[in-house]
């Protein structure tokens, strides 16, 4: 618990005179984010937009309508709020499309072959 303990504080102290930050990008055609009030409108293909409520203590940023970017004191919180983002869409092996983590690479795979 000792080493736990020690993280724990050590990020704490990070957060407040640094800040955390992750980034997100967006592939894939007529693949968008914006940022409505609390949420984070996400048009990812399907049926209807996801609205992902923000956070407190989050600041959310989009730029060029496919990156997103979450800063905030808390480690966790912006940790989790950019895998809960993800998880809408993966990043998918065949075409690449999805939410993936910047710099983030993804294994792609052959599509089918005809004989």
């Amino acid at each position: 618990m000792h080493g736990t303990s020690q993280r724990l504080i050590t990020n704490m102290v990070k957060g407040v005179s640094e800040g955390f930050k992750k980034d997100l990008e967006i592939q894939g055609v007529g693949f968008r984010a914006a940022v409505k009030a609390n949420f984070v409108d996400l048009s990812l293909g399907q049926s209807h937009p996801r609205l992902h409520p923000i956070p407190e203590g989050l600041k959310v940023v989009v730029t060029d309508n496919t990156k997103i970017s979450i800063e905030g004191i808390d480690k966790q919180k912006v940790g989790q709020l950019a895998a809960d983002i993800r998880a809408y869409y993966p990043p998918e092996p065949y075409k690449g499309k999805g939410v993936r983590y910047a710099g983030e690479q993804v294994r792609r795979k052959a599509g089918k072959s005809v004989k």
